[in-house]
């Protein structure tokens, strides 16, 4: 297996993919990256099943879905007083759910005491797969490393070929590291100014 073949393809994904990102309002690209869907999913019995953690729902959720994620967010919010046409009425405690992977995103609502969970899914396109990978949303550890190390590999190509074009001389050298402290100077700028 030749690892620098990967490497470029790999490269070659997350370049198109950056382009697409970039691009895709300015040039008004018909790249449909999701297809989404919304529905009301019936809770089963209380008396066949009943759900005492927002744990006991998302993995529930996860089987009837079919869904095989690695990311997996609950939120638990508690009953609260709301305001609603002028008159303070108790709201239920309230469960959000948030499952990722590379191909599909299922975001789900549910109130305490309802009967059903409101479950919205987004199915990615295989432009919006890779999309999803660029973005390294609902992939593993591996995935995240691998492409910092692509990233890294980057940085290292833009620094020794700077060191080639210099040819380690003097002026040319001072050259690089002025453009560099710049560079730094004014990246460190932008970021205390946000």
């Amino acid at each position: 297996m030749y690892v620098g073949l990967w490497g470029a393809a790999l490269g070659f994904l997350f370049g198109a993919t950056g382009i697409l990102l970039n691009h895709r309002a300015v040039l008004n690209l018909p790249v449909e990256k999701v297809v989404q869907k919304s529905t009301q999913f019936p809770l089963p019995d209380p008396a066949l099943r009943s759900f005492k953690t927002p744990e006991d729902m998302a993995r529930w959720l996860q089987a009837e879905l079919k869904f095989e994620g690695l990311q997996t967010r609950i939120k638990a919010d508690p009953a609260k007083t709301v305001t609603w046409a002028d008159r303070e009425v108790t709201q239920p405690a309230r469960w959000t759910f948030n499952l990722q992977s590379p191909q599909r995103g299922v975001n789900a609502e549910y109130y305490l005491g309802n009967r059903f969970i409101k479950v919205e899914t987004q199915d990615a396109t295989p432009i919006g797969t890779l999309t999803r990978l660029h973005m390294s949303v609902g992939v593993s550890a591996f995935w995240v490393l691998l492409s910092d190390t692509i990233a890294g590999g980057l940085i290292v190509l833009s620094v020794t070929g700077l060191l080639l074009w210099s040819r380690l001389h003097t002026i040319r050298l001072s050259a690089v590291c002025v453009s560099l402290a710049a560079l730094l100077a004014g990246i460190w700028f932008m970021w205390t100014a946000i």
